[in-house]
């Protein structure tokens, strides 16, 4: 039996490569002769840049950069082998990077998101996946815009301060010193955020409250958001910020989609992309996947769905694997899951199941004795 791992991290216990080792563990006890793959599963969040590093043979880089307050930081992000940039925002503008204390939506920048790609630039990159989830900023990637070299202009020709206050003096946005490596960058951009830049759906009523704004102080930034939009619009005639994901990230989306060319994608569809999960998959008798906990949410779109989605595509079983299976998981047979396991084997709190070693011997043994199971069903319909 020829089978593909690829389990998504269990949040604040294993990566996804440790999960998936684990469950390769348990299958290879039951089954000795089976033939196992683990691949990386990720979905553009958190972990995202960790799993295709290490899932893919890259290797990280450090840099430091400005974080979303200003102050320096080092920021890591991956080199794969082809040469491709792997970067999460949250490296250099994310809200874990600030003390609750720290929060200021109108102050805070993309400015380091900017001299993280910079940095990759200088390196030789061209392709870059990018992850924008857990942004501390709503300054729409102006100063991400800043750092790569074009200029944010107030009405003096003076560069604008960073962050969203800045952009209500904004009056003219050039790109005559941005890098010139940047036409022959590629930039593939892993969301999953619809929402439109300004109005009732947008980033900053929608968002910005998570992330400390003020009553207050949403109306402005909607305000300056939309002033930023007209003038990327005469910089970028293609600018739209009514298109689907430009509110992402605090704006983020916008600006990677009509000043960089991005492309947004599914995160997991662009990490099975990058993985060539299609054609692992098309190569094996059944698929396992998993998260830390599969419930209704699974089946909203995240990682083992879109997995199990590409499985049935090519006519296989899929198995999946949980730390807790919660209200909701019977939407997962809809999906392409055809049977949900939790991994508890015995009562204990949640820290004592969410510590590495216990999660990773309960994932194991009970692959050892689903795939035990499977290898009797075998026997019996020979």
């Amino acid at each position: 039996m020829k089978v593909l791992i690829a389990i998504d991290s269990f949040k604040g216990s294993l990566s996804s490569l440790e999960a998936g080792r684990a469950a390769e563990r348990g299958i290879l006890r039951a089954m000795p002769d089976a033939v196992t793959v683990v691949k990386p599963l990720a979905d553009g969040g958190e972990g995202t840049a960790e799993a295709l590093i290490t899932g893919m043979g890259g290797r990280a880089q450090s840099v430091t950069v400005h974080g979303p307050i200003g102050r320096k930081i080092t920021a890591e992000y991956g080199i794969l082998p082809d040469g491709t940039a792997v970067m999460e925002m949250a490296a250099a503008a994310g809200l874990t990077l600030l003390h609750e204390n720290e929060r200021d939506i109108m102050a805070a920048s993309t400015y380091g998101v900017g001299e993280m790609i910079g940095d990759a630039v200088s390196r030789g990159c061209r392709e870059f996946i990018i992850g924008i989830g857990g942004s501390a900023t709503n300054d729409g990637g102006a100063g991400c815009l800043q750092a790569l070299g074009f200029g944010l202009l107030d009405s003096k020709g003076e560069p604008i301060s960073r962050g969203a206050v800045g952009l209500a003096d904004l009056a003219e946005i050039t790109a005559d010193n941005a890098l010139p490596e940047l036409r022959d960058c590629h930039f593939r951009v892993a969301c999953d955020v619809k929402n439109p830049l300004c109005g009732e759906n947008g980033c900053s009523r929608v968002f910005a409250p998570q992330k400390g704004a003020a009553e207050e102080d949403i109306p402005l930034m909607d305000g300056c958001l939309r002033h930023y939009a007209e003038l990327m619009k005469g910089a970028f005639p293609q600018a739209d910020p009514d298109r689907e994901g430009a509110g992402a990230a605090g704006g983020m989306g916008f600006t990677l989609m009509f000043a960089l060319g991005g492309e947004l994608r599914s995160g997991a569809e662009l990490v099975m992309e990058a993985t060539a999960m299609e054609q692992a998959v098309m190569q094996v008798d059944i698929v396992v996947t998993g998260e830390g906990c599969l419930d209704g949410q699974t089946a909203m779109g995240k990682a083992p769905a879109v997995m199990a989605a590409l499985a049935k595509k090519h006519g296989k079983p899929v198995i999946a694997f949980g730390g807790a299976v919660g209200s909701g998981a019977e939407l997962l047979r809809e999906k392409g899951i055809d049977a949900c396991f939790c991994i508890q084997t015995r009562p204990c709190t949640l820290a004592e199941a969410m510590e590495r070693e216990n999660a990773a011997e309960n994932l194991s043994k009970t692959a050892e004795q689903v795939f035990s199971a499977i290898k009797i069903v075998g026997s019996l319909s020979e």
